[in-house]
């Protein structure tokens, strides 16, 4: 399996925040993650708020951290509060179940879970959507 790569990461983030700006949404951050959750690349636009960055990395954290969607992760997280509350304490803050973060999967038919990639500026559907057209935009598959 081949990693996530820089030139892949940033191109998740031009085409999100094109996508963005096409849609008319107001400023985002964007921040993309590798399979182990660690920081690929980030931008936060003119005009968004210092929160931001911070809340789109607790999504893709999130995401990447138990393989699923934010939005999958959000459904989970009615059913289950306690569950997850426990989860963010133990991930000292930085988990946050929140619809606005996907699953970035290789193209190669094998699903790999590469990273994943998270949003914040607008709500839950439109970070989410500019994400998902930031993975189909670098040729990988959304999850």
């Amino acid at each position: 399996m081949t990693p996530l790569t820089l030139a892949q990461a940033n191109a998740i983030l031009a085409a999100a925040l094109n996508a963005s700006r096409q849609a008319g949404h107001r400023p985002m951050a964007v921040v993309v993650l590798d399979e182990a959750g660690h920081l690929k690349a980030a931008q936060r636009e003119d005009g968004a708020s210092m929160f931001r960055t911070d809340i789109a990395t607790g999504k893709a954290w999130a995401a990447v951290g138990l393989g699923a969607s934010s939005r999958v992760l959000a459904e989970r997280a009615r059913v289950n509060p306690n569950f997850f509350t426990t989860l963010a304490a133990t991930a000292q803050g930085r988990f946050l179940p929140q619809t606005g973060a996907v699953l970035i999967r290789s193209a190669d038919g094998d699903g790999h879970v590469l990273g994943a990639v998270g949003a914040s500026g607008g709500s839950g559907d439109e970070d989410e959507a500019i994400c998902i057209a930031g993975v189909l935009a670098a040729g990988l598959q959304p999850g």
